[in-house]
């Protein structure tokens, strides 16, 4: 069940939108060239991520499907607001191939989504920060490691044969509170729900991917509690490849016949994990400056258009993204 604060955070996020869609949308067009100038002086950081979302380099043309981005389909409305956001900035007669939703496998065409599987060649899906208000919801945690309940716990619909496994392995072991909370699970895996604050009480907090990217990793790295899970198969704007089995998680097998020695591994050597949890919140503020946050977006449209042929490249900002 929402909180209140998220409620009226929710209520925020569409009031804040739907004010943009009313304005003028030449106001923003005419922002544009400030903007990525803007974007343009940002730091490193922001052109390797930029490059790391858009990981296209040659030339393209849209496919027959594309849409104009005055044209955006309207649901899911998460989606296609924040998409919007900065699509407004454009010349709306620019088109795009987009896909909605969890995506599996890898457009046939460069198209912009919310994820992709992690393997080499997964070029033509060019990432964008889509349903950010579910996905990038990471509150503090003021509870520490140490005043934690010594227990492994694990909540989520059974959509994946790995949560399947895994309750298979755990959901008889003394030290864990795992299992589904939703209506449709099968008596013997069925628990309790338990919001995001509940899940903080426990040291151990495991993240399994489900039809995609496992929605609960940000905010389990961005708390003090300790992320245990298998190695990511698939990435979002989080760059989930990014992160480091031992360095930001723990890496757990495939089986999860390991996770009773790594949790009490990690009782004898709390300092151990509190370095990883240092390590996974030091990565997650990354993403709390919103000024890169929207150079970063703005700057994967760009390319994005320049490379479709669509926009002529502006030399300087060009040279930034480039080199």
């Amino acid at each position: 069940m929402a909180s209140l604060k998220r409620t009226t955070q929710k209520v925020l996020y569409y009031a804040r939108n739907i004010m943009r869609d009313i304005a003028p949308q030449a106001i923003f067009r005419r922002r544009l060239v400030e903007r990525l100038e803007r974007a343009r002086l940002s730091g490193e950081a922001v052109r390797e991520r930029l490059n790391e979302y858009n990981m296209r380099r040659d030339a393209f043309a849209p496919s027959p499907d594309a849409v104009r981005i005055d044209r955006l389909p309207f649901q899911p409305s998460m989606y296609y607001y924040d998409l919007k956001e900065f699509t407004r900035y454009f010349d709306p007669a620019l088109r795009v191939d987009l896909e909605f939703g969890d995506v599996i496998g890898v457009p046939k065409v460069p198209t912009l989504v919310k994820d992709r599987p992690i393997h080499a060649d997964n070029g033509n899906a060019v990432i964008m920060k889509f349903n950010k208000f579910r996905h990038f919801h990471m509150p503090v945690d003021a509870m520490a490691f140490a005043d934690k309940r010594p227990l492994v716990v694990w909540r989520g619909d059974l959509n994946n044969p790995i949560r399947t496994r895994f309750l298979d392995s755990a959901r008889d072991l003394p030290f864990c509170d795992v299992g589904s909370h939703k209506r449709s699970a099968p008596a013997e895996y069925s628990k309790p729900f338990l919001s995001i604050s509940e899940h903080l009480r426990y040291r151990y907090i495991v993240s399994l991917e489900g039809n995609d990217v496992a929605t609960n990793l940000k905010w389990i790295m961005n708390s003090n509690s300790l992320c245990l899970m298998p190695a990511p198969t698939y990435e979002t704007w989080f760059l989930e490849r990014r992160l480091e089995a031992d360095v930001h998680y723990v890496p757990l097998d495939s089986d999860f016949a390991d996770l009773g020695e790594k949790v009490r591994y990690f009782e004898r050597h709390p300092a151990a994990a509190q370095r990883i949890i240092a390590a996974a919140n030091a990565y997650c503020r990354q993403f709390f400056d919103e000024q890169d946050e929207q150079a970063i977006s703005l700057l994967v449209l760009y390319k994005y258009f320049v490379l479709s042929g669509q926009i002529e490249p502006d030399p300087e900002l060009w040279r930034f993204i480039e080199r």
